[in-house]
């Protein structure tokens, strides 16, 4: 008896969770999957499959044996199913045995279940939200701030404030979940400290709204996320702010801010002490090599695992003392490439979805050299997103117009437009903050646009 791994072909109306897919009936650039191959994890797999083709291909390991007996076509019917059954029996008992998403792992919710999993939609479009986002932004940042300034001046934190300006972020993207991403995309050098606390609040908070936590959970990573980087008010302003790198001290020394941040945030009331734990657990590791106490895999809280990834995508996103922000894909890439060491990998694969390849906001160089910011992503084909070019072939400022690669709009070459790479933002002096200030991302968008 042999077994031998092979693939087949299989209609994407008899697709199982559990399958490993390695191959599509087209390439892969035609559709919105990120990896070339996975494994269907839930149903949403599924129906993305089923939506963008007809058939695919699965790895199978087909065992040769001598001819069995004849069997009935219900035998038969039983067999090919079995193929995967294994796998799928696998999930269905770890699902039915784990905690319920209500429960509680490591002082955090767990992750919700498929029967549990809410979907969100956008309640109104981003140009009626983007004017309340910015002001809900503004806000929230000078509430970040108050904080860090407050506790080194020896002040306790004010959680009411800090409350009250994570309601106002969590009500911004359950209304609509791009206007308040797109501000994120705004990045000042000297406001680091304070911006990168709300930009991760804004991006756990799009997160969980993606996984579909409830409202109450979502609430909980929102203020987990707005304080996860307190501990850094203790950190001497030398070392924080430090241009170049640090000495084997230093980084000793910027290490400890998780620890500050647990015992700042140690008297926090019940429903509030999950922030304790991801603000003393977010830079830990699932191979059990991160800080400050190398935890394994299943002692990292939940919310902290989360909180890690929107934590590592906006710093790399973002201009730092010591370095530029680098282009969202690249930054997506490190969080693949880190999947499984440095974080949860089911996680980071929904973090890269949720993010997107060419997430609102974002610069990009097309296939004919002219540059553009992405103004919105098609749910069904996120490669072909509708695009506001700012600049010529010669990276000469133009009049901006609007294209939708999803119609198949073509250049002045009658030549298709297509997405050559992502830029970072400020690449031939295009600076998002200054389109958005102009009103000119929203340009020529419908209101069914996001």
């Amino acid at each position: 008896m042999v077994a031998e791994t092979k693939e087949l072909q299989v209609p994407v109306q008899e697709l199982e969770l559990g399958m490993h897919v390695v191959r599509l009936d087209r390439d892969w650039i035609e559709t919105d999957f990120l990896m070339q191959g996975f494994v269907i994890t839930s149903i949403e797999d599924i129906e993305a499959l089923q939506r963008q083709c007809e058939y695919v291909f699965v790895e199978a390991k087909v065992i040769q044996s001598s001819p069995p007996p004849l069997q009935t076509g219900r035998e038969r019917r039983r067999e090919k199913q079995g193929l995967f059954a294994r796998v799928t029996r696998q999930k269905a008992v770890q699902a039915s045995s784990a905690p319920p998403p209500t429960g509680r792992t490591n002082g955090t919710s767990a992750p919700p279940t498929l029967q549990r999993k809410i979907a969100y939609i956008s309640k109104i479009n981003v140009q009626q939200e983007l004017p309340i986002a910015e002001n809900t932004y503004i806000s929230a940042k000078g509430t970040v701030k108050d904080i860090m300034s407050g506790i080194r001046l020896g002040r306790m934190i004010d959680m009411n404030q800090a409350r009250e300006a994570v309601n106002k972020v969590v009500d911004s993207v359950l209304r609509n979940k791009d206007a308040l991403v797109w501000l994120t995309k705004i990045k000042e050098k000297d406001d680091y400290t304070a911006e990168h606390a709300l930009n991760v609040c804004i991006l756990a908070t799009t997160f969980a709204r993606h996984l579909g936590h409830d409202e109450t959970d979502i609430r909980k990573v929102a203020l987990s996320g707005l304080l996860h980087d307190v501990g850094k008010s203790k950190i001497p302003d030398h070392i924080l702010n430090k241009e170049g790198r640090f000495t084997d001290e230093e980084y000793e020394i910027m290490k400890l801010h998780t620890v500050y941040g647990r015992d700042l945030l140690i008297n926090l009331s019940t429903e509030d002490r999950i922030a304790i734990d991801v603000a003393h657990s977010h830079h830990e590791r699932i191979d059990g090599r991160g800080y400050p106490r190398q935890l394994q895999e299943h002692q990292i809280p939940y919310f902290a695992k989360m909180i890690s990834l929107a934590d590592c995508y906006d710093a790399i996103t973002s201009n730092r003392c010591y370095d530029s922000g680098r282009a969202s894909m690249e930054a997506l890439d490190i969080i693949y490439k880190c999947k499984g060491t440095q974080f949860d990998e089911t996680l980071a694969l929904e973090f890269i979805k949720c993010v997107g390849i060419y997430p609102p906001g974002s610069i990009v160089q097309l296939t004919n050299g002219e540059v553009g910011i992405v103004l919105s992503t098609d749910e069904n084909n996120k490669l072909k997103p509708k695009v506001l070019l700012v600049l010529n072939a010669d990276k000469q400022v133009c009049h901006e117009r609007v294209v939708d690669l999803m119609n198949n709009a073509r250049d002045e070459h009658d030549q298709p437009y297509a997405i050559a790479h992502e830029l970072a933002n400020g690449s031939y002096g295009v600076d998002v903050r200054g389109y958005l200030e102009k009103g000119l991302v929203l340009k020529g968008t419908g209101d069914n646009d996001f």
